[in-house]
């Protein structure tokens, strides 16, 4: 009786600590959808091989799923950074020095990236960084220490409790109710002009980009408020387009790996 109740609560605290880690499945899976879309004939040879035949909506929440398992606990700051009011710019020295967002970035590009590495972490790194190139694109991963992205600034979704780190990650999506294929078939169809726009720069100016919108959305609720329908209404486009942007700039960074 007493090891039920253990496995019961055991249970209950992975899924809790899975409520508010990113995008959600559904979103994840969008970026990774839209990413194919703009890969390189190279590079989507490539990926296949490596992934032996497997999408990267497939693949794409890999980083979440190991959280379960002790062995890469070491992996959970990788899926943030903060960068806090009084600092303009991310400072590697006062960095997590376990690891954050940009760093699990770099790291699994110099993975790719290297010859010698073996095939198993090549293996690793790629389904890595699908995902973080996903959260990434949310805004609140890139946030404020204070509140822990956004966890602390409790809301209501509707009539259930909830933060905002939580609406942005999959509460608006799964209110929306489209699968990840109809949400990447359904995405604004961009021209030349803005395709290159959304590819333009590197890492930090999209992890700068993140943390700007991210300062919009903390002054877009009060703690406490109840959200719902004129929350989603005015805010769900700007979750599409951060989808949509992911996974333009996941595959700029994977045909440049690949060629």
């Amino acid at each position: 009786m007493r090891k039920s109740i253990f496995i019961l609560f055991a249970l209950l605290l992975t899924n809790l600590s899975f409520a508010d880690s990113d995008w959600g499945k559904t979103g994840h899976r969008t970026t990774g959808e839209i990413a194919e879309k703009h890969l390189s004939k190279k590079a989507q040879k490539a990926i296949d091989k490596l992934l032996d035949g497997q999408s990267l909506a497939f693949v794409s929440n890999y980083a979440d799923d190991i959280k379960s398992d002790p062995d890469y606990r070491k992996y959970g700051p990788w899926h943030y950074v903060n960068i806090d009011p009084e600092d303009e710019k991310y400072d590697r020295e006062k960095a997590n020095k376990g690891g954050d967002l940009i760093q699990a970035i770099e790291k699994s590009v110099e993975v790719l990236k290297d010859k010698n590495a073996s095939r198993e972490d090549k293996q690793f790194y790629l389904k890595m960084l699908v995902h973080f190139m996903g959260d990434l694109h949310q805004p609140f991963h890139v946030g404020r220490s204070a509140d822990k992205g956004g966890n602390d600034i409790q809301v209501r979704w509707f009539n259930e409790g909830s933060n905002i780190h939580r609406v942005w990650d999959s509460q608006m999506i799964d209110s929306y109710q489209m699968s990840y294929t109809e949400l990447t078939e359904n995405r604004k169809e961009l021209t030349r002009k803005e395709l290159k726009e959304i590819e333009a720069g590197r890492l930090h100016d999209w992890v700068y980009e993140s943390r700007e919108m991210a300062d919009v959305l903390y002054d877009s609720v009060q703690i406490g408020e109840k959200l719902g329908y004129e929350y989603m209404y005015k805010w769900f486009p700007k979750v599409r387009e951060q989808l949509h942007k992911g996974g333009v700039r996941l595959a700029k960074v994977l045909n440049e790996i690949y060629g």
